[in-house]
């Protein structure tokens, strides 16, 4: 039988870390990491939230409430990152909707995105991102998948200095892209990108995690699950005993502490819409990372 994520919680929710915390829960007062943004030197929670599939629900309260409940969990542990775009149905309505009702936009680094082609149809969709979301001002507008990059980078540039956005950057989310991806970093300044990296999906290693590294750009990771597959495939496994090691009760944290044990990482943002797991998730955003030889562990998981 194979476990889902919601059960594997369920059967280790009363298992407890080596630091005293549980799987489902958030020690109140107790902040997850940090890592600097290099173009600023602003500090940043390494353990934010995406809503790709998962944030785009109607409006029925019934629907809503469970993705309140994921940034009320997610601001607890001390993490800030919501990552959105306008490719993702109703997701930054929703955002914006919750964090006004909440009251909480000023805990929130909102990263957004623009997803069309020629100059004045992303200025026209910037402007109804942030009409949306519900703020004048944008933390990070990233261009979607390179999607027309140069058409818009004016606009970013121009944005950023009038204070519209804060910082600017560049993604993409498949292999076959990282060339072009290399590319744009190198011909221009950009204060971050979003690349794929997952302890399957290691291609970054190799060029583009130096490259950042080299030209100060911080790195926000999507898919740190392998896009899902890989952690449904781990969670019909037990859990390896060195796991607590590191103070992971859970394959999703072992996962995402898989990636944030490279340094140039800035911060790692796995979607959910279920508060269990923000909370299982958070929990990667604190005590120890993997060293080279727990890292060589977890690289053989794949061939075992």
């Amino acid at each position: 039988m194979t476990l889902t994520r919601s059960a594997l919680l369920g059967l280790t929710g009363a298992a407890v870390l080596s630091a005293g915390r549980s799987v489902a829960q958030t020690t109140p007062g107790v902040r997850m990491h940090q890592r600097k943004i290099p173009s600023n030197g602003e500090m940043l929670p390494i353990v934010g939230c995406g809503t790709w599939r998962t944030f785009d629900v109607g409006a029925k309260p019934e629907d809503r409430a469970p993705l309140a409940e994921v940034l009320r969990i997610l601001f607890e542990a001390g993490g800030s990152v919501i990552d959105t775009s306008p490719m993702y149905g109703s997701a930054e309505a929703v955002v914006g909707d919750l964090l006004a009702a909440a009251g909480t936009r000023s805990k929130a680094f909102i990263a957004t995105k623009v997803w069309t082609s020629g100059h004045d149809n992303g200025v026209a969709q910037m402007r109804q991102s942030m009409r949306l979301l519900k703020t004048d001002r944008i933390d990070l507008m990233q261009i979607h998948n390179l999607l027309d990059w140069r058409a818009h980078l004016p606009t970013l540039r121009a944005w950023k200095t009038e204070g519209r956005i804060r910082l600017m950057g560049v993604t993409h989310y498949t292999q076959s892209a990282h060339d072009e991806l290399e590319a744009v970093l190198r011909a221009e300044k950009w204060d971050f990108v979003q690349l794929n990296y997952a302890l399957d999906d290691r291609a970054v290693e190799r060029r583009l995690l130096p490259l950042a590294a080299e030209r100060g750009i911080a790195v926000l990771v999507n898919q740190p699950f392998g896009g899902g597959g890989l952690l449904r495939k781990l969670s019909s496994r037990k859990l390896p005993d060195w796991a607590g090691e590191i103070g992971c009760a859970s394959w999703a944290q072992l996962l995402l502490k898989f990636v944030l044990a490279n340094p140039t990482v800035t911060a790692v943002i796995p979607g959910t819409g279920k508060p269990e797991h923000m909370k299982d998730n958070a929990q990667a955003g604190l005590g120890v990372y993997p060293d080279a030889a727990i890292l060589k562990k977890m690289v053989a998981i794949l061939g075992s």
